[in-house]
């Protein structure tokens, strides 16, 4: 039987307790560690949307018919389309950061130069469009009336097309609207701007369009939203009407329950954070490009950290885009 003795002098250890554990530098290990505590959490966040989603799966708002809008398009019915464009664009900004990446491996600060500005136009283009994004969902397209227990109805013609309040219902200047404020009652609470109509106006408008019928926030067993009878739909918004509601904020959906707005927000303005922080570090390893900062230091290894985080967003986005666009 033969003895293979190894000799510990010559044995190659990936680490032996130097300064660059698995041959990686401090600033990397340190950007690793960033990036999973980070990761860990979106994953909280992700996951509480998730068990929320699918505790409220019955009144839960409709992707494709909430994210239906493109910029200077104005009317046209484009589902997730926009969303498609803002994932396309950060993940081609993920594929520049590759490249600026290798050619820093190569010395080449031109085409360093080229890829890093790319990177950054890429992500100022997303967070301008998510921008837009939250306009236009705080802003609402339709409108739509909160019944007493929260839940929100929506108005559909005949064909089950989603109808907007401003297309039947006609405002009464003369009625009396008045606007709380917090010198009246509760000192401490005070209204925001007065929707455009309200649900007497509605109800008005309702009865004067009779091919208008009231759709209710609960989904049917195929998916679809629950549309009332016109006896039901006249009885809903007379009896239990309580506000109109335009667009969505911290308190109120037009789309659906508003706790799917308050996730929204919170999420993918988390999210966007993170992609503004990431442009800003990215112009300034852009100026230091230029300046040759990295070319003396004859390393461009601040290019591949940045590039770390970066793709690290962009893979968040791929989560965030499946749980709120897709599922």
């Amino acid at each position: 039987m033969s003895t293979t003795v190894v000799n510990a002098e010559t044995e190659t250890k990936t680490w032996d307790g130097g300064n660059q554990p698995l041959q990686a530098s401090y600033g990397k290990m340190m950007m690793w560690f960033f990036i999973v505590s980070d990761a860990l959490t979106f994953s909280g966040f992700l996951a509480a949307y998730g068990f929320s989603r699918f505790k409220f799966i019955d009144a839960w708002p409709i992707a494709d018919e909430v994210f239906t809008h493109f910029p200077f398009l104005h009317g046209v019915d484009a589902p997730m389309y926009y969303v498609a464009f803002m994932t396309f664009v950060l993940i081609m900004s993920s594929v520049t950061m590759v490249l600026a990446v290798d050619a820093g491996h190569h010395l080449n600060k031109s085409k360093v130069t080229i890829y890093m500005f790319l990177t950054i136009l890429g992500g100022l283009i997303f967070v301008g469009s998510q921008a837009w994004e939250w306009n236009t969902f705080i802003k609402g397209d339709y409108g739509a009336v909160q019944t007493k227990g929260g839940n929100i109805l929506q108005f559909v013609d005949t064909d089950g097309h989603r109808v907007a309040l401003k297309d039947f219902v006609t405002s009464d200047d003369h009625a009396a609207r008045a606007q709380h404020e917090d010198k009246n009652g509760l000192w401490f609470v005070s209204e925001g701007t007065l929707p455009t109509y309200s649900v007497d106006e509605v109800l008005h408008g309702l009865e004067a369009h009779e091919n208008i019928l009231v759709r209710t926030q609960t989904l049917t067993e195929n998916g679809e939203k629950t549309v009332l009878s016109r006896a039901e739909s006249l009885e809903q918004i007379k009896n239990n009407g309580k506000l109109v509601v335009e667009g969505a904020n911290l308190h109120v959906n037009e789309y659906g329950s508003p706790l799917f707005a308050d996730f929204f927000f919170f999420i993918t303005g988390f999210h966007g954070f993170h992609v503004f922080s990431g442009v800003v570090i990215n112009i300034i390893i852009f100026f230091n490009v230029i300046l040759g900062t990295y070319e003396r230091r004859g390393s461009y290894e601040m290019v591949e950290k940045v590039g770390l985080y970066w793709h690290f967003v962009d893979l968040v986005w791929v989560f965030v885009f499946t749980f709120f666009y897709l599922v």
